[in-house]
């Protein structure tokens, strides 16, 4: 009796075929964009099944579990235009690197759709402006889904001397996912720590002074702040129209050389970009191993600061760089005549801060809501939820600025242009007869501290390549007790394929990215 029922069970199953198990999901975590694309060519998977990925790591990783708070909000139409993206694959129509590869953007950065652009900020809450910034058009058409916003330092880490990094009305703290209690620097926060927690493979950053470069270190991924110039900063809520620019951020190289190779060109509405179309290259195609073969490099010694071990982790680097025959010569006098361009770059960004937030406000498509640095002021003051954690010193201070033909303001750009660029960064490529400068991004991550505000004092090698307006690009170079340590490399004016391929080689050789523990603390 059992027999004849196995047999009439099997004679049933025959007739009525039982559906598939689904396959597992994938394994993203750790895996760069051009690993991706790799299995989407192959058709080893697909961009919805990867972009589905992305948005439930999202929801168990920065939503909940260790609750990183690093995206604020993502797009409802991510997975519709993977599977049309998917589509036109199968049609043999792959538009190239980034095609149906997912993407985050800092919340300052405008994108067409329901969400808004915030910076972070309250009084931009209802800031859709269904506009895509011209980078994002590019990402668009280069065929990289459009994820989601990113949190960041609230109005760039432009509103206190006293923040704390990575804080925003809008988005709450960013926790860094090496040591959730350590913080994720600023501004890009979001940005730095959802790449290195594979929340996304890639995304975008914006720097005045330090916002890619500190948080991509600190979170032990590559950030690339380009020429500024190279990229429209058009849609993008402003600090300072000398010193901003957007850059990639991601877990390789090659991966932010495929960003930028999309992003930048000129526009025509950014006046800074007149020379993009012709500076511009296949970055990629730049990249080799071999590219610190007979280069000369400068080390920035007097900017490392004092700590034995991140010296130890510098040394090391160096000795890979030599290993690959390039020459090491020590600078011990970099900070040699520049004692005035601090005070007069922080003219600048006051300045400008007003002048041109006025002006990204006045141009929103929206009637209502603030239009000038003083009605943020009024906002703030209204809504305690605002100043909760910190003031607004440094806005009430760039009110109190003159406008861009003031005296002041002008003998500052003057003299900022001079010492950074022929008297900074120029004047040491020159007199070491070196092709690059290299220093350490940052010390390991500080604990976070709302009521205190930051407490970083580590090494930093942003100034001189933010205010010259020159690239700069950060990749992991190992850590400090399982906190991420980046080294920078530094270049002249529109030398950004040099920088990158610079980085490459160093990258490949030493392969220091360490993967995120999301542990409580460092301290047991």
């Amino acid at each position: 009796m059992q027999k004849i029922s196995l047999l009439g069970a099997a004679a049933f199953l025959a007739i009525v075929p039982v559906a598939a198990m689904p396959p597992p999901l994938p394994e993203l975590e750790g895996k760069d964009a051009a690993s991706l694309q790799a299995e989407m060519t192959e058709r080893r998977i697909n961009s919805d099944v990867i972009t589905a990925v992305y948005l439930d790591r999202i929801r168990m990783v920065d939503d909940n579990g260790p609750k990183l708070d690093a995206v604020i909000a993502t797009f409802p139409d991510a997975t519709s235009r993977a599977f049309g993206l998917d589509q036109e694959r199968k049609a043999g129509k792959a538009r190239g690197p980034l095609h149906g590869i997912p993407i985050l953007l800092k919340d300052n950065i405008e994108a067409a759709g329901p969400l808004p652009t915030t910076a972070g900020s309250l009084a931009l809450k209802n800031n859709v402006t269904n506009r895509d910034a011209p980078l994002v058009a590019r990402l668009r058409d280069a065929g990289a889904i459009i994820l989601g916003k990113t949190n960041l330092s609230e109005w760039a880490n432009i509103r206190s001397d006293n923040s704390t990094s990575g804080w925003s009305a809008i988005g709450g703290l960013t926790k860094n996912p090496h040591a959730l209690d350590r913080n994720s620097c600023g501004s890009s926060s979001g940005s730095a720590a959802a790449v290195a927690a594979s929340l996304a493979p890639l995304a975008i950053g914006t720097e005045t002074d330090g916002s890619i470069t500190c948080p991509a270190g600190i979170n032990g991924i590559v950030g690339f702040k380009p020429s500024v110039g190279l990229v429209s900063r058009t849609y993008i809520v402003p600090i300072s129209h000398s010193q901003d620019t957007a850059g990639p951020m991601t877990l390789t190289v090659r991966d932010a050389a495929a960003v930028m190779s999309v992003i930048a060109g000129s526009d025509p509405a950014d006046p800074a970009t007149a020379e993009a179309d012709t500076r511009k290259a296949d970055y990629v195609a730049a990249l080799s191993p071999d590219a610190l073969k007979g280069k000369r490099i400068g080390v920035l010694r007097d900017r490392i600061g004092d700590r034995a071990d991140i010296a130890a982790l510098l040394d090391a680097a160096l000795t890979q760089m030599t290993d690959l025959d390039a020459t090491v010569v020590d600078i011990a006098d970099s900070r040699k005549g520049l004692e005035e361009l601090g005070a007069a770059e922080f003219e600048i960004l006051m300045t400008e801060l007003k002048a041109d937030i006025a002006a990204y406000l006045a141009g929103l498509p929206t009637k209502d809501g603030p239009k000038t640095l003083a009605d943020l002021i009024a906002f703030n003051k209204a809504n305690p939820e605002e100043l909760k954690w910190f003031d607004q010193s440094l806005f009430e201070l760039a009110e109190t600025k003159g406008g861009l033909d003031s005296p002041a303001y002008v003998a500052a750009t003057a003299k900022a242009a001079r010492l950074a660029g022929p008297g900074g960064i120029d004047r040491l490529l020159a007199a070491h007869k070196v092709d690059l400068l290299i220093g350490v991004t940052n010390g390991p991550a500080w604990t976070s501290d709302l009521v205190n505000g930051d407490h970083y004092n580590g090494p930093s090698a942003s100034q001189l390549p933010a205010v010259a307006g020159y690239p700069h690009l950060t990749v992991p170079m190992g850590a400090v007790e399982g906190l991420p340590i980046g080294l920078s490399f530094i270049g002249a004016k529109w030398s950004d394929a040099d920088i990158l391929a610079a980085g490459y080689a160093y990258e490949q050789a030493s392969r220091k990215r360490v993967a995120p523990t999301y542990r409580a603390s460092v301290t047991p």
